[in-house]
């Protein structure tokens, strides 16, 4: 008798595909396929996601990403084309049947969007079936690692990390990874301090408080015969946004020349209307602390300091203050490219996703934890939570990973130990002076649970935490203070009893 042979729907690749739930890499399949085959569909995990050192070896980081992670949580699905494609890589039909209708039904705590962390504290925590939980990792770090990395790193080149706030525009969109990364990169940047961004699609996805800012190039000054002609244009089309570059054949012998004549005949034209004026200079070349100097000496004594001046060319925060701190030029305007939308002196941002717990029948948790061979990344086992303590001053002190069942209250002495273990010694009793909890819900079993801020409202709260609830050594470009972060008495044993079992020592 013949064989009958099963022959499965070929996969035929389709370049404009989209599915975000199959931004995933293979072997969280591979390891959901394997779980579900041998009976655990329903097994509850925990996962924290973490990183282990801020950007650039500095004081603090900013949690981003909640808002976008939430939002594909809510929408997680499988098309029939994902389907398709899963069979011809090998998995189950059982498996498939229950990935045809499956939705997202689990627990998402995080930190608000916008809250400066620190190394080894949970940025989210998913509690979720075995599924919901194991397949999300990819999509969860790609979109927590690069909006944390990129609004840290905007907090900086804006200047509320250091309380000298500028007016940054983000300028590198043509220099980001992707197309998803100009414009969410976008978005971050805004939430870090910056005004606005050069990419248009950032503000119609996000809005007007993700500005699209911009005037000329050089081919525009470069198209016509002479570069009066082009300012003459220019501000002919605009006359109430008169933006200039200065620097396409000389700034000094031919821009700023040009540029003062234009507005001379500006005021001509519009005697009675202030409006009508030379707003802005762009300088994208050259010496620009110096350049700055001159030009600003010299639009004064023409009788228009009203004339802003624009900095860009590959700036980055150390640039930018190296030349207020050290010439005194400081720019009414930054326009920031590649450094800013790669993060390029520490373009990554090192978050990790963990299970630190599996939920029993009885409703208990128990731990579970990475020990490795290097106790450096022996991870944080349970399932936890987070309380910041601050001091009288209303600034941060410390950080505690407490077990989630674990109340911490201003005011009750709690037995805490300090996570460095070069610390001499580790184990205190701290009595706070106020505390909060910093992981909030998101999702509750599938379910939205809590609205959405806006964006102005999640810079100001950036900007705020900055300026007021973190202590300035935290803050400092150069050997920054460490933050604390403590252990509850439960959590450090807890780690300390895994690790023994599998090393038999201590961490």
């Amino acid at each position: 008798m013949d064989k009958i042979k099963i022959q499965a729907e070929p996969y035929i690749p389709d370049e404009d595909y989209d599915n975000p739930a199959m931004v995933t890499d293979f072997y969280e399949f591979t390891m959901a396929n394997c779980l579900f085959l041998h009976g655990y569909k329903d097994a509850v995990m925990v996962f924290d996601m973490f990183f282990r050192k801020n950007p650039d070896n500095l004081g603090f980081s900013i949690a981003c990403g909640q808002d976008r992670l939430t939002k594909f949580l809510l929408n997680y699905h499988f098309n029939e084309q994902d389907l398709i494609w899963l069979r011809s890589k090998g998995m189950s039909e059982a498996f498939l049947a229950y990935l045809k209708n499956y939705k997202w039904r689990g627990d998402m705590y995080a930190l608000k969007e916008g809250t400066v962390c620190y190394p080894e504290v949970p940025m989210v925590r998913i509690e979720c079936d075995m599924v919901g939980a194991i397949l999300i990792e990819t999509y969860l770090l790609q979109t927590m690692n690069f909006h944390s990395l990129i609004a840290t790193k905007a907090t900086r080149i804006s200047g509320i990390a250091s309380h000298q706030e500028r007016k940054v525009m983000e300028f590198g969109t043509r220099r980001a990874q992707g197309e998803s990364a100009g414009n969410e990169g976008a978005y971050a940047a805004v939430l870090g301090g910056c005004i606005g961004t050069a990419n248009c699609l950032a503000e119609m996805k996000y809005g007007s408080e993700v500005k699209a800012v911009g005037t000329v190039a050089h081919s525009f000054i470069e198209f016509f015969p002479d570069e009066l002609s082009a300012f003459r244009a220019f501000a002919e089309t605009y006359p109430d946004n008169v933006s200039l570059l200065l620097d396409t054949y000389s700034v000094f012998e031919s821009g700023l020349p040009n540029l003062i004549r234009l507005d001379d005949e500006l005021i001509a034209k519009y005697p009675n209307d202030s409006s009508k004026r030379v707003k802005a200079a762009r300088i994208d070349s050259g010496d620009l602390a110096r350049s700055y100097k001159r030009l600003r000496k010299a639009l004064d004594n023409a009788g228009k300091p009203y004339i802003k001046l624009v900095a860009s060319n590959s700036l980055d925060e150390k640039k930018i203050a190296d030349m207020e701190l050290y010439e005194d030029a400081h720019f009414d305007f930054y326009g920031v490219g590649e450094n800013l939308i790669t993060s390029a002196s520490d373009p990554v941002f090192g978050g990790v996703y963990k299970l630190t717990a599996l939920k029993n029948p009885d409703g208990t948790y128990t731990p579970k934890m990475k020990c490795s061979d290097s106790s450096l990344k022996a991870i944080i086992p349970g399932k936890l939570t987070v309380y910041r303590v601050f001091d009288e001053e209303g600034k941060g002190q410390c950080d505690i990973i407490a077990m989630d069942d674990e109340e911490i209250k201003a005011g009750v002495g709690v037995k805490v130990y300090n996570f460095d273990p070069e610390d001499f010694k580790r184990d205190r009793i701290l009595v706070p002076y106020k505390v909060e909890k910093l992981l909030v819900p998101f999702i509750i079993k599938g379910k939205l649970a809590q609205a959405l801020p806006d964006i102005k409202t999640k810079k100001d709260y950036i900007r705020e935490q900055l300026e007021h609830r973190v202590w300035e050594s935290e803050l400092r470009p150069q050997l920054p203070h460490i933050h604390y972060v403590d252990l509850t008495e439960r959590v450090f044993k807890a780690r300390e009893e895994i690790y023994a079992q599998f090393h038999g020592g201590k961490i």
